[in-house]
């Protein structure tokens, strides 16, 4: 039976993130809520504890004279004290929300001004520089908190805050209202300057209550279950996925504030759910090929348990375990007990539940590779303005489809093929910006995507591209540089892509070699190459990567495959000329930036 708007609006009805917070501390006080790293073990905050540390910020920030509607910028990497830090905000009504760690001062500048931040909270000294520099452009900041360090004038330490005598829980927590911002959720800025996406407190609860509901599991099912989070807290999956549904489920969060090692974090917790961006997944996944690459036989074989694998698990996840044969179901537990229970333990995926890709496209053989192996993959689609979710599908998985909408969303495609949603996760619009919130909603209320998506006879969604990133070549053809681009990172050593062609006469590629495959691929096949740039010029690594894309272009047609393409000396990195904070292309920044590599490639 489908699930509808109104029975979510009824179940979540006058639900706030903070009333949320004290049904799940009066239910779990004495279960883990947060977890980190310290010396050789975890600490650790139960509910209780977490609750009693976010009344006290809380009170301590009332000092500093935050108050109902004010806004409390938080600039922290995944830590316990970024929790408390915002929940201790919604304790007395304001909105917290998150500046990017990577953000310079002028980002800092841009985003604390635009935000009107009253309060800062800051985790070192090195973030608390930042904002120092463009305080005086700051007149409506009155103070900044710092967790770690020694404050320096005119800097209040976070022990001050803790030092307060706490507000009552039950009353701070029915001070917000289910129409007040809960967040700001900053756009990356792919097309311009960040856009602040509200999202208020209705919109989180009632996106919770669709994504829990999108499980198949009763909430007692969930106990007990864990997540890690590494990613950005400005980043709406992160704070959706680790935040917000940990608070109204009552996960054990344990905070990871360097991505890079999350593969620690991930063997040490065994989690029951695991979000990524694409990315993400294709570097967990390289670094079991370059591990199996140190034996070819063993690589071989695996690479044919893969193989082997992909059709049985496709047929069960469509047809259900009954469709098997007794010789596939063998097949398979043979496979697993040979090949792929020891990878997923290797990487800390025994325990999961649900791992979870979005913010990016992603190669479907990636996809397949993971569900092969035995991890229950998926694929989610959304946007900040949605507070995340549209389409999911966690169970019955197809490939290169994002799911149908989730349980009381609708979606539907618009004349010219744009995805458009109506929901109770969609935003009422941009901070201060009607021009740019009436072209994101129309006046019936549906949101508008920028994507280009098809429909399955099922209702499942392929998004085909970006409206506003079609390629359109100097032929008239219309062609999506996001399938291409996909395609190429499907291969181990490719680790970034941008396709050229836009009003050209042939697709070009721009490639970066992915930093983490390339050397030890380049020391198996007998490479000395003694630094990245000398590894991307060398002709054996040139020659595997024009086998790579020759391979690619096989899943196209001819006006569609690369002719020609440049391998770059340098790493792309997040928050870039190249890329935003969460990974994305900037196209127009790639363009700019590499002008005369792509005017090569053309030059007859």
């Amino acid at each position: 039976m489908d699930v509808t708007k109104e029975q979510i609006d009824e179940a979540v009805a006058g639900m706030t993130v903070p009333k949320a917070f004290a049904e799940t501390v009066k239910n779990k006080g004495s279960k883990i809520a947060l977890r980190w790293k310290e010396g050789d073990g975890y600490g650790q905050l139960t509910w209780a504890e977490y609750a009693e540390r976010a009344c006290r910020v809380a009170a301590g920030l009332r000092d500093l004279g935050v108050g109902k509607g004010d806004r409390v910028a938080l600039m922290l990497r995944n830590v316990p004290e970024f929790h408390v830090a915002d929940m201790a905000a919604l304790l007395l009504g304001a909105t917290p929300f998150s500046i990017y760690n990577s953000s310079a001062p002028e980002q800092v500048e841009y985003l604390a001004s635009h935000g009107e931040a009253k309060v800062a909270v800051v985790e070192d000294e090195g973030f608390l520089e930042r904002f120092l520099k463009v305080r005086s452009e700051l007149p409506k900041l009155e103070h900044v908190v710092v967790v770690r360090g020694e404050p320096e004038a005119d800097v209040v330490a976070w022990s001050q805050l803790l030092d307060s005598k706490g507000v009552d829980l039950d009353e701070a927590s029915a001070i917000a209202q289910p129409d007040d911002l809960a967040t700001l959720i900053y756009t990356s800025g792919t097309t311009g300057p960040p856009k602040g996406v509200m999202i208020t407190h209705y919109n989180v609860a009632w996106t919770t209550e669709s994504l829990l509901r999108s499980f198949g599991r009763e909430r007692s099912e969930l106990e007990g279950w864990k997540v890690v989070s590494y990613l950005p807290m400005a980043h709406i999956a992160e704070r959706q996925t680790s935040h917000y549904s940990g608070i109204f489920a009552g996960y054990e969060v344990t905070t990871c504030p360097d991505p890079g090692q999350i593969a620690v974090y991930l063997r040490e917790t065994q989690p029951q759910l695991a979000f990524g961006v694409p990315r993400v997944w294709e570097k967990i996944q390289a670094g079991v090929e370059a591990a199996l690459g140190a034996d070819p036989d063993k690589k071989q074989k695996f690479d044919e348990a893969i193989a082997a694998a992909k059709p049985i698990v496709a047929k069960r996840t469509l047809e259900g375990d009954a469709s098997l044969t007794d010789e596939e179901r063998q097949t398979y537990e043979f496979l697993d007990a040979v090949a792929f229970a020891q990878v997923r333990q290797m990487l800390g995926m025994d325990a999961l539940e649900f791992a979870i890709t979005g913010a990016a496209p992603i190669p479907v053989e990636l996809v397949e590779w993971y569900r092969a192996i035995g991890v229950p993959f998926s694929e989610i689609y959304g946007m900040s303005e949605n507070t995340g979710p549209l389409t999911w599908a966690p169970i019955k998985v197809k490939p290169g489809y994002v799911g149908p909408a989730i349980p009381g969303v609708t979606v539907k495609l618009a004349d010219d093929g744009e995805v458009i949603a109506k929901g109770g996760n969609i935003f009422p619009g941009y901070l201060n910006d009607p021009e740019k919130t009436a072209e994101a909603l129309d006046d019936d209320g549906w949101l508008h995507t920028g994507d280009i998506g098809e429909f399955d006879d099922e209702g499942y969604l392929r998004i085909v591209d970006r409206k506003k990133e079609l390629i359109i070549t100097a032929g008239g053809k219309n062609i999506s540089p996001a399938n291409l681009e996909a395609a190429l990172k499907s291969f181990p050593l490719i680790g970034q892509v941008a396709v050229i062609g836009d009003r050209r006469p042939f697709m070009s590629a721009l490639l970066v070699l992915d930093p983490d495959v390339a050397p030890s691929w380049a020391k198996q096949n007998g490479i000395d190459a003694d630094s990245f740039a000398a590894l991307s010029e060398h002709p054996e690594v040139v020659a595997e990567v024009e086998r790579n894309v020759a391979e690619a272009n096989k899943r196209f047609s001819q006006v569609e495959q690369i002719k020609k393409f440049k391998i770059l000396s340098a790493e792309w990195l997040p928050d870039s000329e190249e890329l935003t904070p969460t990974m994305k292309l900037k196209r127009r920044g790639v363009n700019e930036k590499y002008a005369a590599e792509i005017e090569a490639l053309y030059a007859r």
